[in-house]
């Protein structure tokens, strides 16, 4: 067992030992005893899900009986890409349910083993079916192969060789990984828009679900320097996509996920930018944001924003029209070295570049490293966590040059007034007679 393993285990054990006092957990509860058995695999998840005090509810109401997977069946056996799935802070109620879904609420040892294939109730709300098969004992598909491996008076755990999965798991998952909502789009000639209108010319018919014909900055709403079309832009059959749930769904993730929390705020209270990525997601356009920590957003000043529209254009310039991964965007900087992607601050393209094994985005002077890969990716939005806020090469360029024409100002000397031909005409005559040094304006 490592080191990682005991901390997570004593950590567990030091919370349910905090709060046995409001759910009235004993040391010898079965939860305890599973968060210290041979089971590490099983009850890290359970701290993952954040699961403890739904099932301290669960102890303190009735027995329950608890299919605990062995570690190998969760650490080789299980798909890596499921497991992944599993894992991503967005699909937390599908790994809820699935760890749910292993245990029942009620007794069932050895002697109460039905003799006949039945169902029971888990916590998940889906039944579990147990049955007997040549002597050897079935919960589902799995094969128990540990019968009453940990006894408790208030639960019993069965070691079992596989996971069990739920159905509306699997069918989660299948949904995830299905190329219905990114499938490639045939090849076609450039549209013809007509520049008075900013429309289509002649709108050819666009398969339900396919990628918007013309680019995204025709959908945008207008705004001052950041889109060159008036809203609503023409796009493909609409309303395909449902792009606020999906939108909604990502703030979410970035409010679990932890650290991103001033970025959600921007997005939903400073700015309408989260209802405008929902319409361009429903119209069918991809997105990839390059989200800034809080540490990175907190080194803001008051200056940096207070200017009117400043959140929206720094926001602006943080997305990318493109549906990019943490490893689509290495590949490309690692092949081509520097990559300039455009992004919705129009024209403003965001510099990326390989180093220190991480993709860096910025010029030399400001730069922000990927920081936190593929925090939510669902095939038509992608959010990258950076380390630093970006700005535009030009925009910097006129800040300094606006710092260096106010110094200029401050130390100017006032000019020299002029004198005019006909004055300068009457000194030369003056000067003949030696006379101009009687005169202040010919000196």
């Amino acid at each position: 067992m490592t080191a990682f393993r005991m901390c997570v285990i004593v950590l567990s054990v030091l919370t349910l030992s905090q709060l046995a006092g409001a759910a009235q957990i004993s040391s010898n509860s079965v939860l305890v005893a599973l968060l210290d058995s041979r089971y590490t695999e099983l009850s890290e998840l359970v701290e993952k899900a954040l699961l403890l005090e739904k099932l301290e509810k669960a102890v303190a109401d009735h027995n329950v009986t608890i299919f605990a997977p062995r570690n190998e069946a969760l650490e080789r056996e299980l798909d890596p890409e499921f497991k992944r799935f599993l894992l991503e802070p967005r699909n937390l109620r599908s790994l809820q349910t699935l760890l749910l879904h292993h245990i029942v609420p009620s007794r069932l040892g050895q002697t109460d083993w039905p003799a006949e294939s039945t169902q029971h109730m888990t916590l998940s709300s889906e039944p579990l079916h147990l049955s007997n098969s040549d002597s050897t004992k079935l919960a589902g598909n799995a094969e128990v192969v540990r019968l009453d491996d940990v006894y408790r008076p208030d639960g019993i755990i069965h070691g079992i060789n596989q996971l069990l999965i739920p159905k509306s798991v699997q069918q989660d998952f299948n949904n995830r990984r299905s190329l219905r909502a990114i499938s490639a789009v045939k090849p076609e000639g450039a549209p013809e828009v007509d520049p008075r209108t900013n429309r289509l010319k002649k709108p050819a018919p666009v398969p339900a679900g396919s990628a918007p014909v013309l680019p995204i900055y025709y959908a945008m709403a207008p705004g001052p320097s950041l889109a060159p079309a008036p809203a609503p832009g023409p796009g493909g059959p609409r309303h395909q996509f449902d792009g606020e749930s999906q939108v909604k769904d990502f703030i979410h993730t970035l409010l679990h996920y932890g650290g991103y929390n001033e970025m959600a705020d921007i997005l939903v209270n400073l700015t309408n930018l989260a209802t405008e990525m929902g319409k361009l997601v429903s119209e069918g356009y991809v997105l990839t944001v390059l989200a800034p920590n809080d540490e990175a957003m907190a080194k803001l000043t008051t200056d940096q924003l207070a200017e009117p529209g400043a959140p929206e254009r720094i926001m602006y310039y943080h997305i990318i029209p493109e549906y990019q991964t943490e490893e689509s965007m290495y590949n490309a900087v690692r092949r081509f070295g520097k990559i300039r992607y455009d992004t919705l601050h129009v024209p403003h393209k965001m510099l990326a570049q390989e180093a220190d094994g991480s993709v860096k985005f910025g010029d030399d002077e400001e730069t922000a490293y990927l920081f936190d890969p593929d925090i939510y990716i669902d095939g038509r939005i992608s959010v990258q966590g950076i380390d630093g806020v970006l700005f535009p090469a030009s925009e910097k360029t006129d800040s300094k040059k606006l710092e260096v024409t106010q110094s200029v100002d401050r130390v100017r000397t006032p000019p020299k007034s002029r004198r005019g031909k006909l004055l300068e005409v009457a000194c030369q005559v003056l000067g003949t007679f030696g006379q101009d040094s009687r005169f202040y304006t010919c000196q």
